[in-house]
């Protein structure tokens, strides 16, 4: 059966919260959608298919040793240091210490192994600056289905990629300045992460048991960082999987606390960081249209005019089908209110020839590629490198892709996307685990009138603190210019807060590629506490382990 003929019982358990003449609107506005659905139509089954073929070549018998009491395994051609534990004997770690990027400080890359075949790939960068005393981030990227790569060449990490993808530079601004860094490429076959049958993970809490697994391993292999402040950092679909994320990590802390003799570590999760995220679609939807028309970069001349009233008036349908999702959290509901929002929301607003995640910018798909964003072509070129490869313990015969669009079609058929993930951070910031969101004011994807509008509704002890709350403006401690605006509560402002959210002036989707100084201000202000409304260029005492330099 095709999924247009489906489309009426995808849509029915929607339907309760929508008007039946609406719902006649619903069911013709997404009409011009039976291609998408039938490409989902095809199911799981016909993705890993697609995939498969792939990743049958990263099969290869695999032999281990022993060597000084540490396992080694030989796999592909490649040697890695061999990680177990007892209490996750579904996983494995394999390791290796690449010198690629940035040579002067310690690197680990390799894979999370997990026993129903999947295989998710990881970078560590040491900090820069005492690294014994810094703190321990995990950075995602988002999409879903794109590798934190991107956020590691592109954004923040010890190197950028240049030259078309031939070579790097080292970055001045990366965050591990002050903090012990890991990318991980998660979920599964996002990047350099694989699965032995093509199979995919396609929503978020799933996702996020793997991440966990993940963290104990490296700690137990790493234990030199266990014991410092964790913070959890993701960027754009970042918003859906940290929460979920955080609150496995959360729970499990929980779970540990109550034991006897606990045999695995505590994450000492510190802090969520949420950079242009997607987290509470009720509330960012409905912002688009005031974005589009009324914000700082409005897409549209006039704010009253026929395209700003047709925006607005997509927004009632849409928040009726997210609603229903809330409340059943069903693909059933899901999967519609997706669709029907991203259409009628985002669709006029891509015919305009513009950089959705900049909006100052156009954007030429021919020249700058899907995304926007030359460089991802470049990410490519320079991870599908056979000597980068190798130094990273990566099997010569997979290809690297920033994005993966199978990955994301699989997470779109579940209406993971439209889940209120926001809902998983009361619990955490009562428990003073704190959070930080920022955004860049020239998104339009995850713009920061919905960013803010979702931080101000959130239900925790600060909310009325942070409904009283005002913006006050950042300084950077470097150039000493007002990078934006910064609204917090908790700490009685001598802290960076427990709650804190931050808009960054001139500055789209990947904040740290647009404005490195500013985001490396941010984020070293908020791992050492130190607050953003405040301008301590003059006062050494707050500076950072290491200097601010």
């Amino acid at each position: 059966m095709r999924i247009s003929s489906l489309l009426p019982l995808l849509l029915a358990p929607a339907a309760w919260a929508v008007p039946a003449s609406e719902f006649q609107n619903v069911l013709g506005e997404l009409g011009d959608l039976t291609g998408l659905f039938n490409d989902l139509g095809e199911g799981a089954q016909q993705v890993t298919q697609r995939l498969k073929g792939t990743f049958d070549k990263s099969k290869e018998h695999a032999e281990q040793w022993v060597h000084e009491g540490k396992d080694f395994v030989r796999q592909n051609g490649l040697v890695y240091e061999l990680v177990t534990h007892p209490l996750f004997s579904d996983y494995q770690l394999r390791v290796t210490d690449p010198k690629l990027c940035d040579p002067s400080v310690k690197q680990h890359s390799g894979y999370l192994d997990i026993s129903d075949g999947k295989h998710l790939f990881f970078w560590f960068f040491e900090s820069r600056k005492s690294p014994e005393k810094a703190p321990l981030t995990l950075w995602l990227n988002g999409g879903p289905g794109c590798s934190s790569v991107t956020g590691l060449l592109f954004e923040l990490g010890p190197c950028s990629v240049t030259s078309e993808g031939k070579n790097t530079t080292v970055n001045p601004y990366s965050w591990n300045l002050h903090s012990n860094m890991i990318f991980l490429d998660q979920p599964v076959n996002v990047g350099y992460s694989y699965s032995d049958d093509g199979s995919t993970v396609n929503t978020s809490p799933v996702a996020a048991e793997d991440v966990y697994a993940f963290l104990e391993l490296f700690l137990n292999r790493y234990p030199q960082y266990a014991d410092a402040p964790f913070h959890l950092a993701a960027e754009s679909y970042g918003g859906t999987y940290a929460p979920n994320i955080a609150s496995v990590i959360y729970k499990n802390n929980k779970e540990l606390a109550l034991a006897p003799t606990p045999k695995i570590k505590k994450i000492n999760l510190a802090s969520v960081i949420l950079a242009n995220g997607i987290t509470d679609p009720y509330t960012q939807m409905a912002s688009v249209p005031t974005f589009a028309c009324d914000g700082p970069y409005a897409v549209y001349d006039d704010p009253d005019g026929a395209q700003c009233t047709s925006l607005r008036s997509k927004v009632p349908t849409c928040q009726r089908l997210i609603k229903s999702c809330y409340d059943y959290n069903s693909r059933w509901t899901c999967v519609p209110a997706q669709a029907y929002c991203y259409s009628q929301l985002f669709g006029p607003l891509q015919q305009l020839g513009l950089n959705l995640y900049d909006v100052r910018k156009k954007c030429d798909r021919s020249k700058d590629g899907d995304l926007c964003y030359k460089q991802m072509d470049w990410i490519d070129t320079w991870m599908n490198d056979h000597k980068n490869k190798k130094a990273l313990g990566v099997n010569p015969e997979l290809d690297f892709a920033s994005c993966n669009m199978e990955v994301n079609q699989a997470f779109f058929g579940q209406g993971d996307g439209m889940h209120n993930s926001a809902a998983l951070l009361p619990d955490l910031i009562n428990d003073d685990i704190k959070l930080l969101v920022y955004a860049g004011n020239a998104d339009m994807m995850c713009n920061f009138i919905g960013n803010e509008a979702w931080v101000s509704k959130l239900e925790h002890k600060f909310h009325a603190e942070f409904e009283k709350s005002v913006s006050t403006p950042w300084i950077t401690l470097g150039s000493g210019k007002i990078a934006g605006e910064v609204r917090s509560a908790g700490g009685d402002g001598f802290t960076a807060g427990n709650v804190t959210f931050v808009q960054i002036y001139e500055a789209g989707h990947m904040v740290p590629f647009d404005q490195p100084e500013a985001a490396l201000d941010m984020f070293t202000r908020w791992i050492t506490d130190v607050p953003l409304s405040l301008n301590f260029k003059d006062m050494a005492e707050s500076a950072p382990f290491g200097g601010w330099d």
